[in-house]
C-alpha cells in the first residue's frame, strides 16, 4: 500500500512537471511570437529645446515658466507621437504614424544587431524627406534620435514606450471650455514681426484635433488634448516636428508657444472670430509688370531638357507646380494631382513640377525627385530648379512677383496665357479643402472646353 501511495506521489509530481513545462512553453511562444520589436501601439516623444528665444519679453518670459511649471507632468518640451507597429510576417512589419485622422504608412525600415553596443538597432527612414530615426531597441523601449540630413548637425533624442495609447497625457482634468471652433491666431516672432492664421479645432472631452491655416498653407493633422485650462497639440510626419501649448485665460482666449523642432519657436494668441479670413491665395502672387508669360528652361534626372517651348506642351492646358520634395504641405498637392490626372485622364492637361531642393547639388536633389515620384506613381516631369531660398526660387522665375509659398500652382491656358496662381494649399487636414477641390475641377475642366 506505501508502495502504490509513493507511484502515485511520484505520478502526480511528474505529471505537474509535464503541465508547467507545457504552460511555460506555451507563454513563452504566445508572448515572443515576432522576432523583432513587439507589435501594437507605441507611445514616443522627441525631446525639444527647453529654452526660450533671446530677446523675449516679460510677458512671454512668463508664459514660457507658467507653461514648464503647470505641464511638467504633461508636456514639459517633449513632443508625443503615436505610431502602430503591425506585421505582415512573423518577420515583416511596417509602421503607421498616427496624427489624428491620418495614418502615414512606413516601410522603408531596417533592423539588426549593432556591432558596438551588441543591441538590436532600428532604423526608420523618411526617404522623400531625406531624415531618418535611428534607434536601440531593448524589449519594450527603444531610444535614439531623429535625424535630419538636410540641416548641418540637426538631432532629437527620440524614446519610445511599447503599450502606451495615450498621446500627451492620460489624465483627465475637466476642460474650463470647449475650444471647438475657428479662432483668429497671431503668430509673433523674435523681432516682433507677425502673421496671422486661422485655428481650427475639435474637441471631444479631453480629446483634442484640428490645424492651422496661414496664407503659405496649413499645419496638417495635429492631435493633442485639453486639459483644465491648458492646450496641447502636436504632429511629426518625418519633416516636420510641431508642438504647441496655450493656456485658456479667463477672457477665453489662448496664449502660448509654438515649437517647430528644436530649432524654431514662436508666441502665439488667439481669439474667436468666425468672420476671420486669410488673403485671397489667387491674389498673393501674380505677373510682375511687362510680362504675360511665363518660361524656363530646366533638366530633368534623365539629363533632358524641358520648357513649355517643347511640343509635347503646345497647344495644351498646362499646371505648373512650385513645390519643394522636402515640404508636406506639397506632399499633399502632389498627391492631389496626382489622383486627379489618374481619375481624369486628358491628353490636353499636362503637369509640369519646378522643384526648389534642400541641396544646391544637382546629382543629390536629382536622387531625391526620382524617390518622390517612384513614391507618388507620378509620370509627369519634375524638374531641379534651385535651392529653396524663396529669395533664389524667386529670381530663377523673375515673371511673378515673389515665390511666397511652397507649393504654388500656376493654371496657364492652351495660348500659354496664365489664368490664376493659387498661393500655398490648404490641405485634407482643413475644413476648406472640399471646396478648393470642387473649384479646381470647374477651372481645369473650363480651360480644357475652351
Amino acid at each position: 500500500m506505501a508502495c502504490c501511495l509513493g507511484m502515485k506521489k511520484h505520478f502526480v509530481y511528474l505529471l505537474s512537471i509535464t503541465f508547467i513545462s507545457i504552460t511555460f512553453s506555451s507563454c513563452i511562444e504566445v508572448e515572443n511570437p515576432y522576432s523583432k520589436i513587439p507589435p501594437g501601439k507605441w507611445r514616443a516623444v522627441l525631446k525639444l529645446d527647453q529654452k526660450w528665444m533671446p530677446g523675449e519679453s516679460l510677458t512671454k518670459a512668463a508664459m514660457n515658466n507658467d507653461l514648464q511649471r503647470n505641464t511638467k507632468n504633461v508636456a514639459g518640451g517633449e513632443l508625443p507621437i503615436n505610431f502602430e507597429v503591425i506585421y505582415t510576417t512573423s518577420d515583416d512589419f511596417y509602421i503607421e504614424l498616427i496624427n489624428g485622422e491620418e495614418r502615414m504608412k512606413l516601410e522603408d525600415i531596417t533592423f539588426g544587431r549593432d556591432k558596438a553596443t551588441a543591441k538590436d538597432t532600428l532604423r526608420i527612414n523618411f526617404p522623400v524627406f531625406d531624415s531618418h530615426i535611428e534607434l536601440l531597441c531593448q524589449e519594450d523601449h527603444m531610444e535614439g534620435r531623429w535625424v535630419r540630413r538636410n540641416r548641418e548637425n540637426y538631432a532629437i533624442p527620440f524614446y519610445a514606450k511599447h503599450g502606451q495609447t495615450y498621446r500627451f497625457t492620460n489624465l483627465k482634468k475637466s476642460p474650463i471650455m470647449d475650444v471647438s471652433g475657428k479662432w483668429e491666431v497671431t503668430f509673433e516672432e523674435e523681432d516682433g514681426s507677425t502673421s496671422k492664421a486661422i485655428g481650427e479645432f475639435v474637441q471631444n472631452g479631453n480629446d483634442l484635433t484640428g490645424t492651422f491655416m496661414t496664407e503659405t498653407g496649413d499645419y496638417r493633422f495635429l492631435e493633442g488634448t485639453v486639459q483644465n485650462n491648458k492646450f496641447y497639440l502636436s504632429t511629426f510626419d518625418g519633416a516636420h516636428a510641431f508642438l504647441f501649448e496655450a493656456v485658456i485665460n479667463d477672457d477665453q482666449t489662448l496664449e502660448g508657444i509654438f515649437r517647430s523642432g528644436n530649432h524654431y519657436q514662436a508666441y502665439w494668441t488667439a481669439k474667436r472670430n468666425d468672420a476671420f479670413a486669410l488673403g485671397d491665395a489667387n491674389k498673393l502672387t501674380y505677373l510682375n509688370e511687362g510680362y504675360d508669360k511665363i518660361a524656363f528652361s530646366f533638366e530633368n534626372p534623365e539629363g533632358k531638357t524641358i520648357s513649355l517651348e517643347n511640343p509635347e506642351y503646345q497647344n495644351k492646358v498646362k499646371l505648373v507646380q512650385i513645390l519643394g520634395t522636402w515640404c508636406p504641405n506639397c506632399r499633399d498637392e502632389t498627391k492631389f494631382i496626382n489622383t486627379y490626372l489618374k481619375d481624369n485622364p486628358n491628353d490636353d492637361l499636362k503637369v509640369i513640377g519646378l522643384a526648389f531642393e534642400a541641396y544646391r547639388n544637382k546629382e543629390k536633389s536629382d536622387q531625391l525627385i526620382n524617390i518622390y515620384k517612384e513614391q507618388f506613381g507620378i509620370d509627369y516631369e519634375i524638374l531641379y530648379a534651385g535651392y529653396r531660398d524663396k529669395g533664389e526660387a524667386s529670381k530663377a522665375l523673375p515673371m511673378i512677383n515673389e515665390v511666397i509659398s511652397y507649393p504654388t500652382m500656376i493654371f496657364i491656358d492652351k495660348k500659354d496665357q496664365i489664368r490664376k496662381i493659387h498661393t500655398g494649399f490648404s490641405g485634407p487636414a482643413t475644413s476648406t479643402f472640399k471646396d478648393y477641390k470642387k473649384e479646381f475641377e470647374r477651372f481645369v475642366s473650363q480651360l480644357l472646353a475652351e
